[in-house]
């Protein structure tokens, strides 16, 4: 019996057909709008500011992200142009180092050349006139030589010594002159 009391109370809910189905039970209704009402002040108090807060501070902080990012390759982009500008120094730098060295270098050589020019000058110089003093030594001891020589000779030829030292060199002297001027001729006996 109590399934049958059930059946008649779900009966008459079962009923209804059309659009009375269609519209809600009047509590349920004024219930549920009362439900989404606190639903939507809790959430449009504590949620949506929170949640807008939140994006702000997203949205804040990819656009900061981006200008940083923007701003680092501004400063990249200063760095590498300042880099390229100090190398580009460094090398005009070098290659004026380089080549006032090998003009230095040039000088050194052209300076070093002359100084060798100079010396083998000087000691070209100091040699002839060291050979031009031995060649005097060596006429002068020549001439003593050959005017004993030829005093001993003349002294056999003719039978009588020219020791007398004055009359020897003035002897010897004047046939020297006259054999550098050509004007003395050495005749040879025939035996």
């Amino acid at each position: 019996m109590h399934n049958l009391s059930v059946l008649a109370e779900g009966g008459e809910h079962a009923g209804r057909t059309g659009m009375d189905a269609l519209i809600p039970y009047l509590p349920e209704l004024i219930f549920g709008l009362i439900a989404i009402g606190i639903v939507y002040f809790v959430a449009s108090k504590f949620f949506v500011p929170a949640m807008e807060k939140a994006y702000a501070e997203r949205r804040d902080a990819i656009e900061g992200g981006m200008a940083r990012a923007e701003q680092a390759e501004a400063e990249a982009k200063a760095a590498q142009q300042k880099y390229e500008s100090q190398l580009a120094e460094a090398r005009a730098e070098a290659n004026a180092i380089r080549e006032k060295a090998r003009e230095e270098g040039d000088a050194i050589r052209a300076e070093k050349r002359q100084l060798a020019d100079a010396e083998a000058a000087r000691v070209l110089e100091t040699a002839q006139k060291q050979i031009a003093s031995e060649r005097q030594q060596a006429q002068v001891q020549l001439r003593g030589e050959v005017g004993r020589l030829s005093t001993d000779l003349a002294g056999r030829i003719v039978g009588e010594s020219l020791q007398d030292e004055a009359r020897q060199k003035g002897l010897v002297d004047r046939f020297l002159a006259e054999l550098e001027s050509g004007k003395a001729t050495v005749t040879t006996k025939a035996r």
